[in-house]
């Protein structure tokens, strides 16, 4: 067979087996990835070996690795398949009654549940035969990866710096005050900043690497230094604790007056002038062309917007809604008002 009709045999089921192995690095986890039999994938790869000339992925001591040319295929193969997606969805008209989509949405443990609430009721609501799956942000998930794979359709996020790389849409801003049981012997004050930072505080660990939220940013650059006596791994632990001590944790507002409406905790304002913090959705090119995705989008953009400017208390000033925007130009048809 000559050289181009080796690769005149190269479809599209071919070019994404080549990706999920190459990313994979493992036959059996590209056959989970792509729902298909562990056999089917291994007869795939001998095609493609056939076709490249060249064995993809070899053997090591940990497993399997990309040979040099696998490796050097994996970003033109990604192109093309994000290229093809891009074609095909614009021959078939989306209809979200219709889909069984799964989508995957990645959001800190901090995000309102009554947003989520909405959300998720939106969605039942409109496509009802879809499935959405919440992951949790961690310091050992990279999300920048799964969003990249297609493991996440979009991560909600706060850091004052987000990635370049990534598409963004606003949702929201948010401003950080302090929680803190009724009993506290500072509940009813007005507070110092000497009072606020010699205070005895609970301090969420960091649920990515590399991204320090607004609060940990500006303390750090005005050279001011909390009162930290316990590291706390999830939000939702934080009002329960507060409780049984006499401790203050600073928190998004939307957070800290809903666990007030459920609980003796009373919210005070903190007299550090922190940054407001401003919440985004995430989205990878791959998954920008693809409708279905751009709905889902849609869904997630209303309700954080709409649940956001109704569920704050009357003396909280709604914060202004920013026009979306993005950090790639957007094709002409997508917007998000």
């Amino acid at each position: 067979m000559s050289t181009s009709s080796k690769w005149e045999s190269l479809d599209v089921h071919l070019l994404q087996v080549l990706y999920a192995l190459l990313s994979e690095s493992s036959v059996s986890n590209a056959a989970r990835r792509l729902n298909q039999s562990q056999p089917a994938v291994s007869t795939s790869l001998r095609r493609l070996r056939e076709i490249t000339g060249d064995q993809l992925l070899v053997r090591s001591r940990n497993g399997m690795i990309p040979t040099e040319r696998g490796q050097a295929l994996l970003e033109p193969v990604r192109t093309a398949l994000s290229q093809i997606e891009a074609i095909g969805i614009q021959q078939v008209r989306f209809d979200p009654s219709q889909s069984r989509r799964v989508y995957n949405l990645a959001t800190p443990d901090y995000l309102s549940a009554v947003m989520l609430g909405e959300m998720m009721s939106r969605i039942r609501r409109l496509a009802p035969n879809s499935q959405v799956i919440l992951h949790s942000l961690g310091p050992d998930f990279n999300y920048s990866n799964a969003l990249e794979t297609g493991m996440l359709d979009g991560v909600i996020a706060n850091w004052p710096q987000p990635p370049e790389h990534l598409r963004l849409a606003p949702l929201f801003e948010d401003e950080v005050v302090c929680l803190m049981r009724k009993a506290h012997p500072l509940a009813g004050q007005t507070l110092t900043k000497d009072t606020y930072l010699n205070a005895e505080h609970l301090v969420p660990t960091p649920y990515t690497v590399g991204q320090r939220g607004v609060i940990d940013l500006h303390l750090a650059k005005e050279r001011l230094k909390r009162n930290v006596v316990v590291y706390v791994p999830y939000f939702n632990m934080v009002p329960y604790m507060l409780m049984q001590m006499d401790a203050v944790f600073s928190a998004p507002r939307i957070f800290a007056e809903h666990f007030c409406s459920l609980m003796p905790l009373k919210v005070s304002d903190i007299p550090i002038d922190f940054p407001p913090i401003p919440f985004y959705l995430l989205w990878h090119d791959r998954s920008h062309h693809s409708e279905e995705c751009r709905w889902f989008r849609e869904q997630v953009i209303a309700v954080m917007r709409d649940t956001k400017s109704a569920y704050l208390r009357p003396q909280s000033a709604p914060a202004k809604v920013q026009a979306p925007v993005s950090t790639k130009q957007p094709a002409p048809h997508v917007a998000y008002a």
